[in-house]
């Protein structure tokens, strides 16, 4: 009932941008953190990003300096602006967030996303 669900995934070439969403539905909540992880085939899933809810967001090295994460948290949406895209950023994007209830706080929520496919290809 309480989900989330990304967008925003395509495909790419090397060098261009796409900008994923992870909205959360099904309640009366808000989103507390939420992360960014990816997988690539052959390969462990690794976290990409983070975002708290103070706004502050940390990043993998291999994405820093291309990638941003944010939030809005009226829409409960967290994004990851992802620019200068390489073939080795090709892979199924998912969402991570912690929601807590806004009429119980000791009522908590952890979701994962479907995923998103992100191709980076010429």
């Amino acid at each position: 009932q309480v989900h989330v669900v990304e967008s925003g995934g395509g495909l790419v070439q090397p060098g261009g941008s796409l900008r994923l969403s992870c909205a959360a539905s099904g309640g009366t909540f808000t989103i507390d953190w939420a992360g960014w992880y990816r997988q690539a085939p052959g390969k462990q899933r690794e976290l990409v990003a983070i975002i708290n809810n103070a706004q502050m967001a940390t990043y993998a090295d291999s994405v820093a300096g291309r990638f941003t994460i944010s939030r809005d948290n009226a829409k409960k949406v967290v994004f990851l602006q992802m620019n200068s895209l390489k073939h080795e950023d090709t892979a199924v994007y998912l969402c991570n967030a912690h929601l807590v209830s806004d009429v119980a706080e000791t009522q908590a929520y952890d979701r994962w996303g479907q995923g998103t496919q992100v191709t980076v290809s010429s």
